[in-house]
């Protein structure tokens, strides 16, 4: 059995086991799949324990701190300075990002490419806003004051990595003007605080779609009220699967049909939805 696992500290509940193992069970590739907590203390001699696996997924806090341990890295690992699956080629570790391919193919559809507002700037919106510049998006970072020199720091990597790109900053609590899409990249609105919207309803009804990196609960606030006033809106649990679909690309050369990745999808939402209910 080939041995993979999650690596993070600390590791609570976690749905990348239930997905792996459907994703495994789909190709008909022999795969055991595990959580590993590593303490950060030990993580910079933690390789042995990583080469006993054929390939990992890191969390945080472990993403940058695995790099020094990888014997090369992909592109998208190179360019966001952060590693989230590792592969075990004979030996040789090679770190990679598929959370920029998470959500690439979960947006697929959405128009990342018109005017996009990006609500928040941290790890998971950096990423978001700098595949939007990539893919010709025009963007407003919305964020709390606290965070504008961030987004200020944002932006000037934003030009390093694509030259000319549209990037303007605005303040959350007065975000205004119409946008294509309103991508959520902040925690407000997760579960147990589920009855929170990081934007007033004025916004949302000016934007043509919604993307929710939250996957818990399946549908938030945000999402309600945007399929409310008639308008799409995706959530995070597509970005979750969709990741750990790219993982398997890269580990043995997975292969997977949009429908069964969207029945997966699917179940994954039901298993949060499930848990929610305990």
């Amino acid at each position: 059995m080939n041995k993979f696992a999650l690596t993070g500290h600390p590791l609570g509940h976690s749905m990348s086991p239930l997905i792996h193992e459907k994703l495994f069970a789909l190709s008909g590739f022999a795969g055991e799949y595990s959580l590993v907590d590593i303490a950060p203390e030990d993580i910079a001699s933690s390789r042995p324990l990583i080469s006993g696996h054929m390939g990992m997924n890191v969390t945080i806090p472990h993403k940058q701190a695995v790099i020094p341990l990888m014997d090369e890295l992909g592109d998208s690992a190179k360019r966001y300075n952060s590693v989230n699956c590792i592969k075990n080629d004979n030996g040789k570790l090679i770190g990679y990002n598929t959370d920029c391919d998470g959500f690439l193919r979960s947006a697929e559809g959405l128009p990342i490419d018109g005017k996009v507002a990006i609500l928040g700037c941290g790890g998971v919106g950096r990423m978001i806003a700098i595949e939007t510049a990539l893919h010709g998006g025009n963007i407003t970072l919305a964020v709390i004051p606290q965070d504008i020199e961030n987004a200020k720091l944002l932006i000037a990597e934003i030009q390093e990595k694509c030259p000319g790109a549209s990037v303007q900053i605005a303040d959350i609590t007065s975000l205004e003007g119409s946008f294509d899409l309103l991508i959520n990249a902040t925690p407000v609105g997760m579960y147990p605080k589920t009855e929170a919207c990081a934007v007033s309803d004025s916004v949302i009804e000016n934007c043509g779609s919604v993307f929710d990196v939250i996957y818990n609960p399946t549908e938030t606030l945000l999402m309600k009220k945007a399929r409310a006033m008639g308008k799409t809106a995706v959530g995070g649990t597509a970005m979750l699967v969709y990741q750990a679909v790219k993982a398997h690309e890269i580990w043995y050369g997975g292969s997977f049909p949009a429908e069964a990745v969207a029945k997966i999808i699917t179940e994954v939402e039901e298993a949060v939805n499930a848990m929610n209910q305990k």
